[in-house]
C-alpha cells in the first residue's frame, strides 16, 4: 500500500495535503484500489464550502459508489476538473494528478485532528485484518 509521509489521512480514505492555508484533497490509494475501476466522479464547484467530516461528492466505481468526506472545513478553490473527462486517473495517480478539491481551509487546527503515514498504514491493517 502506498501511502506518503508528507500527508495526512482519515479514516475513511481521503489524504490531505497542506500548504499554506490550502489544503489538497484526494482518495488514498487503498481507497482506490478497493474501489477498482473509477468511471465517475461528482464534486462541488469552485467558491462552495465543505464542512469537515461532511459528504462533499461521489465516486462511482464498476464495482460501487462512494461518498467522499470532507477532512477539513472551508471553501473550494479550485477543482479537479480533469476527473469529469478521466477518472480513472483517480486509479493511475490519486496521491499526483488523481486530487479531487483545494480547500481554502476555514480552521487549520482540523488538520491535527488527522493520521500521519504510520497511523494510517496502522488503520489499514487493522480494518483489513
Amino acid at each position: 500500500m502506498n501511502a506518503p509521509d508528507d500527508l495526512r489521512y482519515t479514516k475513511e480514505h481521503e489524504w490531505v495535503k497542506v500548504e499554506g492555508n490550502v489544503a489538497t484533497i484526494g482518495i488514498t490509494d487503498h481507497a482506490q484500489s478497493q474501489l477498482g475501476d473509477i468511471v465517475y466522479v461528482e464534486f462541488p464547484g469552485q467558491g462552495e464550502t465543505v464542512t469537515k467530516s461532511d459528504s462533499f461528492g461521489v465516486v462511482e466505481s464498476v464495482k460501487a459508489v462512494s461518498d467522499c468526506y470532507a477532512p477539513v472545513s472551508g471553501k473550494v478553490v479550485e477543482v479537479n476538473d480533469s476527473l469529469t473527462d478521466s477518472p480513472e486517473t483517480l486509479n493511475e495517480d490519486c496521491y499526483g494528478e488523481g486530487w479531487l478539491l483545494r480547500v481554502e481551509m476555514s480552521d487549520p487546527a482540523e488538520i491535527e485532528d488527522l493520521m500521519d503515514q504510520k497511523q494510517y498504514i496502522a488503520f489499514v491493517a487493522e480494518e483489513t485484518a
